[in-house]
């Protein structure tokens, strides 16, 4: 028997996602237990419970479903847990992190979490997967943004790592700001497809000038935004965090008392994954549609026949685009969405489309980085 199969880099992992997902060990269990791991000469799904190995992997993961509690360097308590790959998993700090930090808070208090990348991949899967496991729903949604990423979408040059800044990017030059702006527009707008406050939070550069500042905050507003609100708490610390943090504040209270009530996307269940990926595709990205390989169509057969269809679609994209291509910056439209192969993760509940040119295992530089770690080490040998 020959099996097919490749390396997965671990934060994009089934199980990676089932440690985030989870709500305790016995429901940690059931889901590792559930991991569809092949198939047999029938087509049936083959669990890790039916070859016998969910017990021991369980207990191989018992430890790791305590968050860790840490703190910031002005010591307020910071839960840190899980870290699955938003642009491949679902992208989103632990569940258990988010209901013992709520505990802890009280009924009067604040709790921020994390939903990684782009407001199109970590929100919309915070959105349509964590919260339907959580049951936890969040009053208000904070996107960041910065004068220079904005001017990449509005067509500045490319940034090439070690050399320095094109002067586009540390010179004020509005236009490329606002041509830049239909990005955060669509972000803007796709949050508020969910009933949720939005705050815009301007990470601001010394470069940045009070123009480019104040257009942000102009564009951000008529889109639909709560407010828009300067922050400068990378060199400031929580001082330069305060009106921000006023903002969410303001936008929780006023969500609240507006009576709207949080909505998904979609419905997981009377929609075919099909439809769902094309919901997606259509609402969030602002593509046309959506084109599958033979691989794909054969996949999602599949786990209909399996009746795993009513599972909500977690897609697996390139975080530099609202698109498929890195190269579409902006606001891209009348673009086919290509999903090249579709996966289905039964543990951590969801089915993931492999779209585009994303790979399961980024990130790996054509010199090792153990190499730079042993210069690293000698250096601090000669230095003692």
């Amino acid at each position: 028997m020959e099996r097919k199969t490749g390396f997965d880099i671990s934060v994009a992992s089934e199980i990676m996602a089932i440690l985030a997902l989870t709500n305790s060990t016995k429901d940690m269990r059931e889901r590792i237990g559930s991991m569809i791991v092949a198939n047999n000469r029938s087509g049936n799904a083959i669990t890790c419970e039916d070859l016998g190995v969910a017990g021991a992997v369980a207990v191989l993961m018992k430890d790791t479903i305590m968050p860790n509690l840490m703190q910031t360097l002005e010591s307020t308590p910071v839960f840190v847990h899980a870290g699955p790959f938003a642009n491949i998993a679902h992208g989103n700090s632990s569940i258990l992190a988010d209901q013992i930090a709520l505990k802890l808070v009280g009924e009067d208090g604040f709790v921020v979490t994390e939903a990684g990348f782009g407001a199109d991949i970590g929100a919309e899967k915070f959105f349509n997967i964590k919260c339907r496991y959580s049951g936890l729903t969040p009053d208000a949604a904070v996107v960041v943004c910065t004068v220079r990423a904005l001017k990449m979408h509005g067509g500045g040059p490319t940034v090439t790592p070690g050399i320095p800044l094109p002067r586009e990017y540390t010179e004020e030059n509005i236009e490329l700001v606002r041509a830049g702006l239909s990005n955060l527009v669509v972000h803007i707008e796709n949050l508020k497809k969910f009933n949720v406050a939005v705050v815009i939070a301007i990470n601001r550069f010394n470069s940045d000038t009070d123009k480019e500042i104040e257009i942000i905050r102009e564009y951000a507003l008529k889109a639909g935004a709560d407010d828009a609100v300067l922050a400068t708490h990378w060199a400031e610390g929580g001082a330069g965090a305060i009106k921000l943090a006023q903002a969410v504040i303001v936008a929780c209270h006023n969500q609240r008392q507006s009576g709207k009530l949080f909505r998904f996307l979609y419905d997981t269940e009377s929609l075919s994954i099909k439809e769902k990926i094309e919901y997606i595709i259509k609402n969030i990205y602002g593509g046309d549609g959506a084109s599958y390989t033979e691989l794909a169509e054969k996949k999602i057969e599949t786990f209909t026949n399996w009746n795993f269809h009513k599972l909500p679609i977690c897609m697996a994209k390139t975080h530099l685009s609202l698109s498929h291509d890195p190269s579409l910056k902006g606001a891209p439209k009348n673009f086919i969405f290509p999903v090249m192969d579709v996966r289905l993760s039964v543990g951590a509940g969801f089915i993931y489309p492999i779209c585009g040119d994303i790979r399961t295992i980024p990130g790996l530089p054509t010199r090792p980085n153990f190499y730079d770690t042993c210069m690293l080490m000698l250096k601090f040998k000669s230095f003692e």
